[in-house]
């Protein structure tokens, strides 16, 4: 061997990156922070009232449930 070898030589590249744009460094995005609480917001605005509905609901399947295994004995 002649002792070249692609470890050795400072210009050779050491992996290949499959991208078109090189990579970037890990920073705060302040513009899709501020939307992501808007749509967190805007889904509590909307679920909230929901909530008494959907506890309602559970309770009742929980009793009819129970009643339903009762019976079955």
């Amino acid at each position: 061997m002649s002792g070249n070898s692609s470890d050795d030589d400072p210009g050779a590249m050491k992996k290949a990156l499959r991208t078109v744009t090189p990579p970037s460094k890990m920073h705060r995005n302040a513009e899709m922070d501020t939307i992501g609480w808007a749509i967190f917001a805007g889904l509590l605005v909307v679920a909230l009232p929901l909530l008494p509905i959907l506890v309602v609901v559970w309770l009742l399947t929980k009793l009819f449930g129970r009643a339903a295994d009762r019976a079955g004995e």
